[in-house]
């Protein structure tokens, strides 16, 4: 079993930035994939990013290319979300996930469904 704890959440205004962490409770968790969704009230769950074990692959979903870069470091069993340039559309709750696939298509990824999630952290940006 793993255990995802988020931090780094808050308000902040358009254009600004935030950092969210997601520490994993077991070395064990450095063989999945680890990622990011995120849910706006009244929306389905959307995918916003992914990483593959090694941190060498990386995934976004389309609303956040060139703005959001994931990435993680394997000894500290954590990944992070580095998001600039937020806009009022990006406010949900961020959801860490991990054990999931991400295929690619032409035009857009697509996530399987994650075996772990985080309890998730509040992104608020206002305008």
């Amino acid at each position: 079993q793993v255990q995802l704890v988020e931090s780094g959440g808050g308000l902040v205004q358009a254009g600004g930035s935030l950092r969210l962490s997601c520490a994993a409770s077991t070395r064990t968790s450095t063989s999945y994939t680890m990622g990011w969704f995120r849910q706006a009230p009244g929306k389905e769950r959307e995918f916003v990013a992914g990483i593959n074990w090694s941190g060498e692959i990386t995934y976004y979903g389309n609303s956040v290319k060139g703005r959001f870069t994931i990435s993680r470091d394997g000894a500290k069993n954590t990944a992070y979300l580095q998001m600039n340039s937020l806009k009022p559309e990006d406010t949900a709750v961020y959801y860490c996930a991990a054990g999931f696939t991400v295929y690619e298509t032409d035009s857009t990824v697509v996530p399987t469904t994650p075996s772990y999630w985080g309890q998730g952290t509040q992104v608020t940006v206002s305008s």
